[in-house]
């Protein structure tokens, strides 16, 4: 909401989201118009490796910790590869060893699509590593008097798999 409240409305949220929506979209349209161009092997490896690494060792954790807290180190994974510095940095690589090229694009488009399609953003060391419908931010919701017919994340609410709470279905 702002430098000192970094909370965020369902509509500032969704506004958010819109953002990024419109970077798939350019993205998107780039890889479109350059179709013929695309090395294919390098465009799978590329949009794959950062969930390798980054989501899928923390999603199994969570999933094997049956709600039991799990090391923070895959959070750390998760941010350092979900990250548009990390990703930029290995697109600068790229392009100093390699040269540029059209396939690159899939890396923003994945970072854009993470979080514009999915609502998926950093994630935050002091909550589950999956999302989880937290108590504290309904009542921030309600402290401010905002009705909240859906989640922020655009998910329905589902049972948790690790408690009776209600948890945000999203992907990594």
């Amino acid at each position: 909401m702002d430098q000192l409240n970094p909370y965020e409305t369902p509509k500032t949220f969704a506004l958010h989201r819109a953002e990024y929506l419109f970077g798939v979209a350019v993205v998107t349209g780039l890889m479109i118009a350059n179709f013929s161009e695309l090395r294919w092997w390098v465009v799978i490896a590329l949009f794959f490796y950062i969930d390798v690494i980054g989501y899928l060792p923390g999603a199994i954790a969570y999933k094997k910790a049956a709600g039991a807290p799990i090391s923070k180190v895959y959070y750390a994974l998760y941010n350092f590869m979900h990250s548009f510095i990390t990703q930029g940095t290995v697109i600068l690589l790229w392009c100093l060893i390699s040269g540029p090229e059209w396939a690159l694009l899939i890396i923003p488009f994945h970072l854009f699509g993470d979080r514009g399609l999915f609502g998926n953003f950093m994630k935050p060391f002091g909550l589950p590593f999956e999302p989880e419908a937290q108590p504290a931010y309904q009542k921030m919701l309600d402290d401010l008097g905002i009705d909240q017919k859906a989640p922020a994340g655009g998910h329905a609410p589902t049972e948790s798999t690790s408690d009776k709470t209600p948890a945000l279905q999203t992907t990594g």
